[in-house]
């Protein structure tokens, strides 16, 4: 039997089903509703789809080295409660391992782990453990050395905060310092011809700003603004800060020292830029016993 888009709308609109999922139930059930119903309640697709529109904001990052590439990845779940989950860890574990194998988000999404596309192991666990989910990011470092970090370690090489530092040069020892460093500071850039330009100048409009209310002549406020700049830069840049574990040194004099050059850094935090919805259970519980 022939499964038209009209077929497919009206399953989708009955189940909360993805489109290519809706077509796969109406194919192996030879275009009949009801039992591609079943067959999606069967595979837990439908209930998959209807928590996809809630907010997942929390999880685990995973990180992974393997020949001079590290990935960092984050897997989002409704709840923390998930990341202490030993299974929804393990595929997380999984997902890491994966993820050096390809170069971005979407081919790690496509990957297939026994035999399994990454997105589908997703839906799988989304439907199991009752909480929607969301492969949300991956990064990647590549050097001659890469050494990772994990703050707030859940579980061996994921928590909530994900360190890879690149080196060329060095030794693990000092890696693993500056990435504890840059899990404490979250640096803007590795240094000052990578930083955003918007934002370097709006920095520099505020500090034009401020410098002016002084009433100071024009070059001494030219000489106030590069000054301050100079700070900015210090400040935000990973090359250019005070190193915490010794701050009589900059990260790159410390470094240095060590005989390493930093070739680049990533950090991502769980949830970093997701806006949370705020619960109010009192306020439920309330309205649920009033009938409303």
């Amino acid at each position: 039997m022939a499964i038209t888009a009209a077929m497919v709308k009206e399953l989708r609109e009955m189940t909360g089903a993805g489109m290519m999922d809706a077509k796969k139930a109406l194919t192996e059930t030879e275009g009949d509703m009801e039992a591609a119903v079943d067959w999606l309640r069967a595979k837990g697709l439908s209930k998959a789809a209807k928590k996809s529109g809630r907010v997942a904001a929390e999880g685990l990052v995973a990180v992974a080295v393997k020949d001079g590439k590290g990935v960092a990845v984050e897997v989002n779940s409704e709840t923390d409660f998930v990341g202490k989950n030993e299974e929804f860890q393990a595929m997380v574990r999984k997902i890491a391992q994966a993820a050096l194998e390809v170069d971005d988000v979407e081919a790690l999404k496509a990957a297939t782990i026994d035999g399994k596309p990454v997105s589908e192991i997703l839906t799988d666990a989304i439907a199991k453990i009752g909480e929607n989910m969301s492969l949300r990011r991956m990064v990647v470092v590549t050097a001659p050395t890469v050494v990772h970090y994990v703050h707030n370690a859940a579980t061996d090489g994921m928590g909530k905060i994900g360190v890879l530092v690149g080196l060329d040069g060095g030794n693990a020892e000092i890696g693993r310092q500056i990435a504890m460093h840059v899990a404490a500071t979250a640096p803007a850039s590795l240094g000052e011809a990578d930083l955003d330009p918007a934002l370097v100048e709006r920095e520099k409009q505020v500090l034009t700003e401020q410098a002016r209310e002084s009433g100071k002549p024009d070059a001494v406020i030219a000489k106030m603004i590069e000054g301050r700049m100079k700070k900015f830069f210090e400040e935000v840049t990973l090359t250019g800060q005070k190193f915490v574990i010794n701050p009589d040194l900059t990260v790159a004099e410390a470094a240095k020292e060590q005989g390493a050059t930093i070739v680049g850094f990533a950090r991502v935090a769980v949830g970093e830029g997701i806006e949370k919805k705020e619960e109010d259970f009192a306020a439920e519980v309330a309205k649920t016993l009033s009938g409303a």
